[in-house]
């Protein structure tokens, strides 16, 4: 068993056993299901964090690309892990974080970070579910003058957000799907 390996299997006993919350939830789409997947609690914990970033950063090892970033709050826990994963490789590989809106003060940036104009990105997520978080991390990116080469998460709730990506042009990618997550 590879080291990747090790990680993407601890990782996902850590997500079954502090992440997923049954009971009926309203999601921030506004959708509702019977269970939640609180990654949150994953990718702020001192032992899952590392393996994130190792486990995110196998999942996007083919692709080439400079930075990593998305919509906040979600997606900054996932590209710092990422990046520390990186360092920790001998590689380097930049974050970035997408703010909900423009500052209105200070140098007025909606992205945070090292530039990214002119570079390959690759938006992150710790969920997925109809993909609206991405999308407009993508778009910001964009508009940065960013090449976005791709959308990776940690989970797919598996509810449009796969047909929402490939819509928009964009490569998607997810470590776990609801089968291995138990809940399909």
């Amino acid at each position: 068993m590879t080291d990747t390996a090790a990680a993407r299997a601890r990782l996902l006993e850590i997500v079954k056993d502090k992440a997923i919350v049954h009971g009926r939830v309203t999601l921030s789409s506004g959708r509702e299901a019977d269970y939640y997947v609180d990654l949150r609690r994953i990718t702020l914990d001192g032992e899952a964090a590392p393996l994130v970033g190792i486990v995110m950063r196998d999942l996007v090892k083919d692709l080439a690309f400079d930075a990593v970033g998305g919509l906040t709050l979600g997606a900054d826990p996932v590209a710092t892990a990422i990046l520390h994963a990186s360092a920790a490789a001998g590689e380097r590989t930049d974050a970035f974080v997408v703010r909900k809106a423009g500052k209105a003060h200070g140098l007025q940036q909606r992205i945070e970070g090292p530039s990214i104009e002119g570079r390959r990105v690759v938006i992150v997520e710790d969920t997925s579910t109809t993909g609206a978080s991405p999308l407009e991390a993508a778009t910001a990116a964009r508009e940065a003058g960013a090449e976005v080469v791709a959308v990776a998460t940690i989970a797919d709730r598996a509810t449009g957000a796969a047909e929402k990506f490939a819509e928009a042009g964009l490569e998607y990618r997810f470590v776990y799907g609801l089968d291995e997550l138990g809940l399909a």
